[in-house]
């Protein structure tokens, strides 16, 4: 693959972070979150250096905002115009990529530009991360065929929560998206129990293949 590994999820909240940092130590790869949007009760990017990412391996993000909203609306709010050219992917592998919410989040109204549109432009293979509760299903099924739609690659998915197993095997059955485990929700969420949840419960062989560059 690209050496990187874009960790998108089917909404907001439902634990990217926890999975691409525990992805990030685990495989010692470098973590960038390109856009923060909220602030306040601290970043995403210091929690993965909490959750055992090494600190030189934390990237600055490109962008950070303080209002806890889409990017397009915290940027707008800000006056900050966000430009493309600070997007690129850092010239840094093996790295794994946090995005901001869902796949069609906004990060910009005009002229448009969503989250997938910046996948579709480092064309990385994309690791969706879903829950395993109610719902996913179509989640999983709309934001999988958004990303084909687009042509964008895609790595596979991790399930994070309590176990649903019909859940856990529909989704690659009808997609052909490769499965890579579920992620237990974690109490206490330390760097400890999230490393040894990681080498548990994901396939991190499969992970560090789709992770590895292209020879």
């Amino acid at each position: 693959m690209s050496g990187v590994l874009v960790v998108s999820g089917t909404d907001t909240g439902i634990g990217k972070t926890v999975v691409a940092a525990g992805l990030a130590a685990a495989l010692e790869a470098h973590f960038w979150k390109p856009i923060q949007a909220g602030t306040q009760d601290g970043t995403d990017s210091l929690d993965a250096a909490t959750l055992g990412v090494a600190p030189d391996h934390v990237l600055p993000e490109a962008y950070r905002l303080e209002l806890p909203a889409s990017p397009h609306l915290a940027a707008e709010r800000e006056a900050v115009v966000i430009d493309d050219d600070e997007l690129a992917l850092p010239p840094v592998q093996p790295l794994i990529v946090e995005g901001a919410g869902g796949l069609m989040v906004p990060i910009r109204r005009d002229p448009p530009f969503l989250m997938i549109d910046l996948f579709a432009r480092w064309r990385a293979p994309v690791l969706l991360v879903a829950r395993t509760q109610l719902g996913t299903i179509n989640h999983s099924l709309l934001s999988i065929e958004a990303l084909k739609a687009r042509g964008i690659p895609i790595a596979g998915m991790i399930f994070v929560g309590e176990l649903h197993a019909d859940n856990e095997a529909i989704i690659p059955a009808l997609t052909g998206v490769r499965n890579f485990g579920r992620l237990p929700h974690l109490d206490p969420l330390d760097a400890t129990h999230l490393a040894s949840a990681v080498r548990t419960h994901l396939d991190l062989a499969g992970l560090r293949a789709a992770l590895e560059p292209a020879r």
